[in-house]
């Protein structure tokens, strides 16, 4: 073993067993620069080549820009949850044409036509394929009508794939189970949505889609955040036309009642709703109660009572912060 080390580094490079890096022969640098283009191994102190005539063994085209290098790619496409067999089966293409495009005989044709069906029996051979398949296009079609983004998918596909292990699927409803997984995978991202928004979307009962949601906590180890009124600011904003403004004065309102204890035991939907009325006539960009309301999807009477609390323990005078706007006018 020392013999070949000492062969080794008279040729210009020693290898250290120990580390398997390359050391320089002259000066001794471990830092060593590779040239793609050249073949060659570099020290970076003093410049001498330590190996050449080097191998590559990357793609013999060239890309000069990442469009390009996307497009020259070889692989398929990536492995997704959110695809029933992740992605990794293959699939015979409907047209009866060869690889040089010309098309098939007759007897050809009647082939690749009983192949194409076995392969699509193939797919879904199995109770739990099939099962699979309707979820996933169902988490599809519900993602779509929700604008749930792709991250947020593969999250929900993951944990109704746990559901299948542990087998909490079995005489329920796959709606009512994709339904529940998506809304978990939303809070767990902290990108919540309502419970009556999923349940609007779908055809499933509010207390069955409650009902569904709880089991998952039950039996699978996730952990789930807190739902933080201070989610649903931006999305609220956006939907009621408010100013940049409004939305960080929200926020501000938000952390000061949390410091107060006054987010406890409430809903976080109420308490959302609450903070953008007040921010909304603290900076004189009015909503009504029944406009803030609509979009929370809760009660005008929870965004009264909520925002009573909030004036009254902040400290906040709306009343004259609302004339002192009407004068100014």
């Amino acid at each position: 073993m020392e013999e070949s080390q000492a062969k080794a580094s008279k040729k210009g490079g020693q290898l250290n067993a120990s580390s398997e890096e390359i050391r320089c022969t002259e000066c001794g640098c471990t830092t060593v620069v590779e040239d793609l283009a050249r073949g060659e191994k570099v020290c970076s102190n003093c410049g001498l080549v330590l190996s050449d005539h080097r191998i590559d063994s990357g793609a013999e085209w060239r890309a000069f820009s990442a469009e390009e290098a996307d497009a020259r790619s070889r692989v398929g496409a990536p492995m997704r949850y959110t695809v029933h067999d992740k992605g990794l089966s293959t699939v015979i293409d409907w047209r009866d044409r060869d690889n040089s495009g010309r098309k098939l005989s007759a007897s050809q044709r009647s082939q690749i036509y009983r192949l194409r069906k076995w392969q699509i029996r193939s797919r879904v051979h199995s109770s739990i394929d099939r099962n699979l398949a309707q979820a996933m296009s169902e988490l599809e079609r519900l993602s779509s009508q929700l604008g749930i983004p792709n991250p947020i998918r593969e999250i929900a596909a993951l944990l109704y794939r746990k559901a299948i292990q542990k087998q909490l699927v079995r005489g329920r409803s796959i709606e009512a189970m994709v339904a529940a997984t998506l809304y978990a995978a939303c809070r767990i991202r902290e990108k919540p949505r309502p419970l009556d928004e999923v349940a609007d979307a779908t055809r499933i009962d509010k207390k069955k889609l409650g009902q569904c949601y709880r089991l998952l906590l039950r039996h699978i180890k996730v952990k789930i955040p807190l739902s933080n009124p201070v989610d649903y600011i931006s999305r609220f904003s956006t939907e009621l036309d408010l100013s940049s403004q409004v939305q960080l004065r929200t926020i501000e309102i938000l952390k000061r009642s949390r410091d107060l204890g006054l987010t406890i035991g409430r809903d976080p939907l109420g308490l959302a709703a609450a903070a953008i009325y007040v921010a909304s006539i603290m900076l004189d960009d009015r909503k009504t109660q029944r406009e803030i309301a609509q979009v929370a999807r809760v009660t005008e009477v929870t965004v009264r009572n909520r925002y009573k609390e909030m004036v009254d323990k902040l400290g906040i005078d709306t009343l004259s912060m609302a004339t002192s706007s009407y004068d100014k006018d």
